[in-house]
């Protein structure tokens, strides 16, 4: 029988490679050609992206190459930044990087062997072979390609502090920012927080509490408390509204902001990855982490079965959700 955990676990997953999918089709359209291509609702189903329908972008792929480096790391009892910094080195082989190690098995899917418009801050600092961290950040952006991939460290540790450090150590590999490493700190201890049971309000209280602590929290933590409050207000997060609030998404305070105010505000989960994806800007990497939330809260059973059938990869996020499951145990 599939534990609560696990349905949740794999619906963050499932439902962040939808919502991805969903976007990658209208990544780069305002939204007045997004509705001159779909009508007055804009986007309502997958549509032709990379010669598919539900075609993943680079956002899932490096959200499945961290989860690896992380099962890796907790099977190993080795240092999980270097595992998934290793990890990462596999995803840039993909990308027509270097020759690197044959470790896991990622490497083997032809299918991640695709370029699906990777971040170009993700491509050069993996290139560069220098180490990024906190206190040695490796350049000053602040793009979303870190918190993208970040929902997997969730599944690291039940301590929300441990899970905020690790999320923003592997995030500071390629972004040197704050708003770039702390919005994938957030993101982690959201998902960690909505896996445990909690609501997504009480969830976004415990990951405030662990932003606070960091240098340079201020802008993320703007973004943040604005999003709560128009989710509060009851405030339908029409395109417009989300350009003019929160911006467009490209970064990380941004991205965050926008995937929390369509959760807070979706009827159910398709509601809320439409609400995610319908606006001028980076809809994939916001349609990927409102489906991260809203796939934790409600389960594997919430995402259309359309949807699901028609997502590439499906059976490679499955088979290692499952190896997930016998490292941590759920």
């Amino acid at each position: 029988m599939t534990s609560p955990l696990s349905s949740s676990f794999r619906g963050s997953l499932l439902a962040g490679a939808v919502g991805d999918a969903l976007g990658g089709s209208i990544e780069f359209d305002r939204i007045d050609r997004i509705r001159s291509r779909f009508g007055p609702s804009g986007l309502t189903d997958y549509a032709p992206a990379y010669g598919r329908l539900g075609a993943i972008t680079d956002d899932t792929q490096m959200t499945l190459f961290t989860l690896e480096g992380l099962v890796l790391a907790r099977r190993r009892g080795s240092d999980p930044v270097h595992e998934v910094r290793v990890a990462y080195g596999r995803w840039l082989r993909t990308q027509g990087g270097p020759e690197v190690p044959h470790d896991g098995w990622l490497l083997d899917v032809p299918e991640l062997h695709q370029q699906r418009a990777p971040g170009t801050t993700c491509l050069t600092a993996l290139r560069s072979g220098v180490l990024g961290t906190v206190d040695n950040p490796i350049n000053d952006s602040k793009g979303c390609g870190a918190v993208m991939r970040a929902a997997p460290v969730a599944l690291w540790s039940d301590d929300v502090r441990e899970v905020f450090e690790l999320a923003a150590a592997t995030g500071a590999l390629t972004h040197g920012h704050p708003s770039g490493y702390l919005s994938a700190g957030v993101l982690a201890v959201l998902v960690r927080q909505v896996l445990a049971g909690a609501d997504l309000v009480d969830a976004v209280d415990t990951a405030r509490a662990e932003l606070v602590r960091w240098a340079g929290h201020e802008e993320q933590l703007s973004l943040l408390d604005l999003a709560v409050e128009l989710g509060a207000r009851g405030v339908r997060p029409t395109p417009e509204v989300v350009e003019t609030a929160l911006g467009g998404g490209w970064v990380g305070e941004e991205a965050l902001a926008i995937a929390v105010l369509t959760a807070l505000a979706a009827r159910d989960l398709p509601d809320g990855l439409l609400l995610a994806v319908n606006h001028s800007g980076d809809s994939d990497s916001t349609g990927a982490l409102c489906g991260n939330l809203l796939g934790a809260r409600d389960g594997d059973g919430a995402i259309p079965t359309h949807w699901l059938a028609g997502l590439e990869l499906a059976d490679v996020v499955d088979r290692l959700v499952g190896e997930a499951g016998e490292v941590f145990g759920f």
